[in-house]
C-alpha cells in the first residue's frame, strides 16, 4: 500500500464521521444522560425505589444509539431505496397494531405504544422515518414529472392520508401536523408546483378547526395556551410550571441537580419538559448553548442536502433534517409557552429509546450521504 493510498483512506474514514455533525450530536447525547438523571432521580426513587432507574436505561439507549449511528454511516444510503416499501408497510402495520392488537399500550389517555413484555416501542417514530424514505424515493423516481398534480402531489398526499387516519385513532393530533409539515417541506424542496402546495393548506384549515373544537381536551389546551395563568391548576398547569422553571433559572441557572420544578411539580420533566429543567438548572447560557448545537446540526444537514451527489440523497437529507428540526421547534415552543401543549421528545436529550435510536440512525445516514461524495 502506497503512502498516498493510506492517506486517502484516512481522509475517507474522517469524512465518514463528519465531525461538524458528529460533535454536536454526541455532546447533546452526553448532556441528555446528565439531564435525564437530574430531572428523573426524584421520580425514579419514588416510583422504582432507585434514583438510577432512568439514568441506566438512558445510558443504554445512548450506547445502542451510537452503535446504530456507526452502522448506518457505513450502509450506502442508496440501499434504503430497496427498503422503501418494506419500511412503509411495516410502519403501517405497527401503527395499526396499536389499535387492533393486544400489544397496544395506553398512557395519558392516548394509545401510542406497543408493549412486548418489558419492552415498549412508539411506532410513530419509525413511521416518520419510513415516510421520509418513501417521499425521497418517490420524488426521485418522478423527478421529471414532479410538476404534474397526479404524479408529484396526489400520491404523496394519499400516503400521508393513510398515516393520518391511523395516527388520529391514537389520537395524536400533533404528530399528524408534524407528518404533514415534513411532507409539505419535502414536496416544496422537490419541486412540486406551489399551485398544488398552497391551496390545500387553506382547505385544511376548516378541517383542522373542526377537529380541534370537537375534541374537548384539544379545545381546553388551546384556551389554556392563550392564557395559562388563568388555569394554573388545570389545563395551564404544565405551561405555568415550565415558565416558572425558566424564570427561576435566570442567566446562569440554579446548577445541575438543584432545580426545584422537577420535584413533582413539572409533569414529565425527563421527557416532554426536559428543556424546562435545562432552563432552570443551566439558565439562559445553557439554553443558548443547546440552541447553538441544534443550529449546527440543522445547518450541517441542509449543507449535506445541498451538496449530495444525486437527488435521492438530497431528498433523504432534507427530510431527515426537517424531521429533527420540527421536533426541536415544537418541543421548545411548548416548553416556552409559544405552542399548545404537545407531548413530544426533544431529540438526543429527552428520555426514550425509540426517539433516540431513530434520530441517531438519521444522523448516520446523513454522514453516509456526505462520505459517498468522496468515495
Amino acid at each position: 500500500m502506497t503512502k498516498h493510498t493510506a492517506t486517502h483512506r484516512q481522509e475517507i474514514q474522517a469524512l465518514t464521521y463528519d465531525v461538524k455533525l458528529l460533535f454536536p450530536v454526541l455532546f447533546l447525547v452526553g448532556m441528555g444522560i446528565v439531564m435525564v438523571y437530574s430531572a428523573s432521580s426524584a421520580l425514579a426513587l419514588e416510583k422504582y425505589g432507585t434514583n438510577l432507574y432512568f439514568l441506566k436505561k438512558q445510558a443504554l439507549f445512548s450506547l445502542l444509539g451510537i452503535v446504530v449511528l456507526v452502522i448506518c454511516s457505513h450502509i450506502p444510503y442508496r440501499f434504503f431505496r430497496f427498503l422503501t416499501y418494506p419500511f412503509l408497510i411495516l410502519a403501517l402495520i405497527l401503527l395499526a397494531a396499536i389499535q387492533f392488537s393486544e400489544f397496544g399500550y395506553s398512557a395519558g389517555g392516548s394509545a401510542r405504544w406497543l408493549r412486548f413484555g418489558s419492552f415498549s416501542f412508539q411506532p410513530s417514530e419509525f413511521a416518520r422515518f419510513a415516510l421520509v424514505i418513501y417521499l425521497a424515493y418517490s420524488m426521485n423516481k418522478k423527478i421529471d414529472a414532479i410538476k404534474y398534480f397526479t404524479i408529484g402531489f396526489l400520491p404523496h398526499v394519499l400516503v400521508l392520508g393513510v398515516f393520518t387516519v391511523l395516527i388520529f385513532l391514537q389520537p395524536d393530533f400533533g404528530v399528524v401536523v408534524i407528518f404533514g409539515a415534513i411532507t409539505w417541506i419535502m414536496m416544496f424542496v422537490g419541486g412540486v408546483r406551489l399551485l398544488h402546495l398552497f391551496p390545500p393548506l387553506f382547505i385544511l384549515l376548516p378541517i383542522l378547526y373542526f377537529f380541534m373544537v370537537n375534541a374537548e381536551y384539544r379545545l381546553r389546551r388551546i384556551i389554556s395556551f392563550l392564557d395559562p395563568w388563568q388555569y394554573p391548576a388545570d389545563e395551564g398547569y404544565q405551561i405555568v410550571h415550565s415558565l416558572m422553571a425558566f424564570g427561576t433559572g435566570g442567566i446562569w441557572g440554579s446548577g445541575i441537580g438543584k432545580g426545584y420544578q422537577k420535584l413533582f411539580y413539572l409533569p414529565e420533566p425527563h421527557t416532554d419538559f426536559i428543556f424546562s429543567v435545562i432552563g432552570e438548572e443551566l439558565g439562559l447560557i445553557g439554553v443558548m448553548a443547546i440552541l447553538g448545537l441544534y443550529f449546527l446540526i440543522l445547518w450541517r444537514g441542509i449543507s449535506i442536502a445541498r451538496n449530495a451527489e444525486d437527488y435521492y440523497g438530497s431528498f433523504v437529507a432534507i427530510g431527515l433534517t426537517a424531521a429533527i428540526g420540527i421536533q426541536v421547534c415544537v418541543n421548545m415552543g411548548v416548553a416556552l409557552g409559544l405552542l399548545p401543549t404537545k407531548g413530544l421528545a426533544l431529540p438526543f436529550l429527552s428520555y426514550g429509546g425509540t426517539s433516540l435510536l431513530i434520530n441517531m440512525a438519521s444522523i448516520g445516514i446523513l454522514m453516509n450521504i456526505t462520505a459517498s461524495r468522496y468515495r
